[in-house]
């Protein structure tokens, strides 16, 4: 699925383990397009066409939009528009447990550690990470679990999945923060064997040359 705006502005629906960018030799087939990339100019690249630039990214195991253009003042603009924290994003997240009263803005500080291609992230320290529980719906059944919609204020590498697992509502099928036996339990049981984190929405509002552009793209979660 691929929604464009008048400017050029995509929003491209990438499934769960496919790489928003080839990270290393041998990934292109894994990737988002089927080109090569530019580390330098943050862009997939081929003969004949102009450079498509990523202008976000999601991990490989998280799903939902992720927003691409071959213009380069829209380029400008949309990546003005993250640093200044004006693009909106909201991601459906299914977790074991329940959502615990208290504030709706979840704040901590996240360490973020790389090491031999691996990438994970730590509470103590490090970066702010803000985030904004904007509903939480329980599922009926066994085991406890919910369906939260949340919007990150900030965007700290795995910010999403590091904050629920702190506050007892691990993603279903996250491998690095989650809860392996009951992962091991539910990939048997219902055979949900992905991490259920989905970018549901993306909005975006920025002007070319006077004219203005509202771009906002859905997507519905797949779980």
């Amino acid at each position: 699925m691929a929604i464009v705006d008048s400017f050029g502005l995509m929003a491209i629906d990438k499934s769960a383990g496919t790489l928003s960018h080839p990270n290393r030799k041998g990934d292109a087939g894994k990737a988002l397009l089927k080109l090569d990339y530019d580390e330098d100019l943050q862009a997939y690249v081929g003969d004949g066409f102009e450079p498509i630039y990523l202008l976000n990214r999601l991990d490989s195991a998280t799903s939902g939009l992720v927003l691409m253009t071959a213009n380069e003042a829209v380029r400008d603009k949309v990546l003005e528009a993250f640093e200044r924290k004006q693009v909106i994003k909201r991601y459906a997240a299914l977790v074991f447990g329940f959502a615990k009263r208290g504030s709706p803005i979840w704040k901590d500080r996240l360490n973020v550690k790389r090491s031999r291609g691996s990438v994970r992230a730590e509470t103590g320290g490090g970066l702010s990470a803000e985030t904004r529980l904007l509903s939480a719906k329980p599922i009926q059944g066994m085991p406890a679990m919910s369906l939260l919609e949340l919007q990150p204020i900030t965007g700290r590498t795995h910010q999403l999945r590091i904050q629920c697992s702190k506050r007892g509502m691990p993603i279903v099928g996250d491998r690095t923060y989650g809860d392996f036996r009951k992962n091991k339990a539910i990939a048997t049981a219902r055979k949900i064997k992905r991490l259920c984190l989905h970018c549901v929405e993306t909005e975006v509002v920025y002007a070319i040359d006077g004219r203005r552009s509202r771009f906002k793209a859905k997507s519905p979660h797949p779980f």
